[in-house]
């Protein structure tokens, strides 16, 4: 995800506040775990979710609730978006994993 210039306390700020709803519709999808990293050099946001097996991530536009959809609608000022307000996304492949 890319943040734009000069947002960065703001999206802190904002995420800080999450709305209780929002934490609580994560959960319910199978998120067990979910930590966004900033690059301060690209201002690219890197999203890191753990989910139960089958469930989808809160990035896959076609698993979006209302909730989700008001939250993007909401960051769009600050992140680079899509048409329908989704954070623009680049899948990436692991290329290592040690348990």
């Amino acid at each position: 995800m890319f943040l734009k210039p000069g947002c960065e306390e703001e999206y802190e700020k904002r995420h800080a506040a999450l709305w209780p709803e929002l934490k609580k519709q994560i959960k319910d999808a199978g998120v067990k775990n979910y930590s966004i990293y900033w690059d301060k050099d690209t201002n690219i946001l890197f999203g890191y979710q753990e989910v139960e097996e089958g469930a989808a991530n809160t990035q896959d536009v076609s698993a979006a609730d209302e909730i989700t959809l008001k939250w993007w609608a909401y960051m769009k000022d600050i992140m680079d978006t899509n048409p329908d307000n989704s954070p623009i996304t680049i899948p990436i492949q692991e290329v290592f994993h040690l348990d």
